[in-house]
């Protein structure tokens, strides 16, 4: 079984913070679809988007997000 890691969740804290996934991919020097991965396996895991994404727009929190973005501070 796959575990959330610390670094699944600064991946996450990273594109909330940055606004968007490529700005994430900038900060942490990673690509961007390994960005999009990180965050899939959460949204999987949590079951829920944690983001919505409209195209052209920057992501947005969900109220899963939101909870999870605080719980992922705290760590």
């Amino acid at each position: 079984m796959r575990n959330v890691t610390l670094r699944r969740l600064e991946v996450f804290v990273a594109v909330a913070e940055a606004g968007s996934f490529t700005a994430a991919a900038d900060r942490l020097g990673i690509a961007q679809p390994s960005v999009s991965a990180h965050i899939q396996y959460l949204e999987d895991h949590f079951r829920g988007a944690l983001f919505l994404r409209r195209r052209g727009s920057s992501p947005l929190l969900t109220e899963l997000g939101r909870v999870c973005l605080e719980q992922a501070r705290q760590l």
